[in-house]
C-alpha cells in the first residue's frame, strides 16, 4: 500500500476541520469505517450492511439504504463539509 504525504493533500487534508461531523454524520463515518474494515467495498454491500445495521441516515430522511441513498448522504456531507471550508478559508472549489 503506497503511502501519501498529507502535504501533497494540500487543503483537502484538513478539509473536514472547518466543522465537526454531527452525531449522526460521526455514526455513519464510524459504521463505513467499519464495513470497509471488512472488506465490504461495493457500495451495494455498504448499503446493505448500513440497512443491516439500521444506521440512521445523516440527512434526517428516512427509508432504506439504497446506492442512491448512500450516494445522496456522502454527496450532501461533502457539499457541507466544502461549503464550511469556503466560509472559513476560501480554499475549497465551489461547486
Amino acid at each position: 500500500m503506497a503511502q501519501h504525504d498529507p502535504a501533497s493533500l494540500g487543503v483537502l487534508g484538513h478539509q473536514a476541520l472547518r466543522r465537526p461531523l454531527t452525531p449522526p454524520e460521526r455514526r455513519l463515518a464510524d459504521a463505513l469505517e467499519a464495513i470497509f474494515a471488512r472488506g465490504l467495498h461495493e457500495f451495494t454491500q455498504v448499503a446493505a450492511e448500513l440497512q443491516r445495521q439500521n444506521i440512521a441516515r445523516p440527512s434526517g430522511a428516512v427509508g432504506p439504504w439504497t446506492i442512491q441513498t448512500l450516494e445522496y448522504e456522502l454527496k450532501r456531507i461533502n457539499d457541507s463539509l466544502d461549503r464550511a471550508y469556503l466560509q472559513h478559508d476560501g480554499y475549497a472549489q465551489e461547486p
